[in-house]
């Protein structure tokens, strides 16, 4: 075999990994239970962050985790306990219940934001943004930063588009154009 031949089987055999991740993830689109759940943006402001938003998706909790907040808090000094949860999609919602640490990677985390508790997944996700968009993280008094994610059964959500809530009307997406 000389070197063109060697280097063509290379390029193929990187070719068909790509190919094959990218249709699993586009299976997973169209198998795996879709929704849209609020999001509060992570680092909007660091300069070396490049062409994307990091994202922390707010789930709800399963009533073990409602009832038992309070037990998840630590003190000041060393912040807040993240619990494994295990996602599931009920009814529009995104819920996360409480698993057993071998069993879950997903943690979440209770945080205050604009005088509100939100129970947060503790894993951000990435929505890469294409070049000349302004940062859609960035949203006035009354908006908020929605995603439309495919939930699989382990790990975070995968986000598929962003959108804006405004007040209590209908989400609606961002176009990226």
């Amino acid at each position: 075999m000389n070197a063109m031949v060697k280097g063509f089987a290379l390029a193929l055999i990187q070719l068909l990994i790509v190919a094959s991740l990218g249709g699993k993830l586009l299976y997973d689109r169209h198998t795996l239970p879709r929704l849209w759940v609020e999001t509060v943006s992570f680092d909007p402001n660091l300069p070396i962050r490049g062409r994307y938003v990091s994202l922390q998706v707010v789930v709800e909790p399963g009533a073990g985790l409602q009832k038992d907040k309070e037990r998840w808090r630590q003190d000041k000094k060393t912040g807040w306990m993240r619990p494994a949860v295990r996602l599931r999609v009920q009814d529009g919602r995104l819920i996360a219940e409480a698993a057993p640490a071998s069993e879950s990677n997903t943690h979440i985390a209770f945080r205050e934001r604009d005088q509100k508790e939100l129970a947060v997944l503790d894993e951000r996700v990435a929505f890469f943004l294409p070049e000349n968009v302004p940062d859609p993280s960035r949203r006035p008094a009354g908006e908020t930063l929605w995603a439309e994610v495919t939930v699989p059964k382990k790990g975070p959500p995968r986000p598929i588009r962003l959108g804006v809530k405004k007040g209590d009307g209908a989400v609606e997406p961002l176009a990226f154009r």
